[in-house]
């Protein structure tokens, strides 16, 4: 168990890249790998899959994005044939983005296991803990530069 700051910084600086690697080595289903998918389509798909259909705006919040730059990965990502755009039968003006069904399986079957072993890694603790663990890497995003949410679109 670390014992000051320090040490902990060296067991991180150790851990992030395990991380990243682990993350990356991820291997992309199948049916997907010729779509050409980046990162920053991970968390536009993960919110979707975990959270259903919703708007551009609503997938903008979420992510803390422009409705532009949704709108553009929503376009690209519907051009593939991922994700497919419909009226909102309630607000016909209102476009509500989901995953095709075709591609559900495979988006499903790519990040579940990610979605898993973070469930196990916080099961453990308690809301307070997992709210500090949180706003400890949101911290740490914005100390290295990361508040640039646009561009960090990622795991």
């Amino acid at each position: 168990m670390p014992e000051n700051a320090d040490d902990t910084v060296r067991e991180l600086l150790l851990l992030m890249p395990r991380l990243v690697g682990r993350a990356k080595r991820i291997p992309v289903p199948e049916p997907l790998r010729s779509l050409d998918l980046a990162p920053r389509h991970l968390s536009l798909l993960a919110l979707l899959l975990f959270d259903g259909a919703m708007s551009v705006n609503e997938l903008a919040a979420r992510l803390e994005v422009a409705p532009t730059t949704v709108s553009l990965l929503v376009g690209d990502l519907s051009r593939k044939g991922v994700l497919e755009r419909r009226e909102d039968e309630r607000d016909r003006r209102r476009r509500i983005v989901r995953i095709t069904d075709a591609h559900t399986p495979a988006i499903t079957a790519w990040l579940a296991p990610g979605a898993t072993a973070w469930r196990t890694a916080l099961a453990p603790l308690t809301a307070e803990q997992r709210r500090l663990f949180v706003d400890t890497l949101l911290a740490y995003e914005a100390a290295v530069g990361g508040s640039d949410r646009a561009a960090g679109l990622l795991i």
